[in-house]
C-alpha cells in the first residue's frame, strides 16, 4: 500500500509525503504506481518550472519514497500571493485527485492530512 501524507498549515497546502508500493501490479509493471509517479513528477515540474517557484524534493530509487515540499505556498515564504496561491492550489488539486482515486483503489492507496509547520 503506498500513504500519502499531505501538509498544511494554516489552511495551506505546502508539500506530501509518499511511502510504499501500492502493490496494485507487478513491479514494473503496476498502473496506479506509474499514474502516482507520474501526478507527482507534474506537480514538481509545474511548481519549478511553470511558476518558477522552488520546491525541494526527494525521491529514493529504491523504496520509491517521496518527500515534497514547496515552500512557496506558504504566505510567510512567498510575497507573490497568485504564485502561492497557485502551488498550494496544485498541492491542494492533487489531494483532491488522490482522494478520488482512494474510492476506487481504497486496497492499495491511503491518503491523510495533517497540519504541520515547517
Amino acid at each position: 500500500m503506498t500513504t500519502i501524507i499531505f501538509y498544511k498549515t494554516d489552511g495551506y497546502f505546502y508539500g506530501f509525503e509518499e511511502k510504499g508500493h501500492t502493490g496494485y501490479g507487478e513491479s514494473g509493471d503496476d498502473v496506479l504506481c506509474a499514474a502516482l509517479s507520474s501526478m507527482t513528477m507534474l506537480l514538481i515540474n509545474a511548481i519549478e518550472v511553470s511558476y518558477a517557484c522552488d520546491v525541494q524534493y526527494t525521491i529514493d530509487e529504491k523504496t520509491t519514497d517521496i518527500r515534497v515540499i514547496a515552500k512557496s505556498a506558504l504566505p510567510k515564504y512567498e510575497k507573490d500571493e497568485k504564485k502561492q496561491f497557485a502551488v498550494s492550489g496544485l498541492i491542494q488539486a492533487y489531494f483532491f485527485q488522490l482522494m478520488d482515486l482512494v474510492e476506487e483503489y481504497y486496497e492499495f492507496l491511503d491518503v491523510k492530512e495533517i497540519e504541520r509547520e515547517i
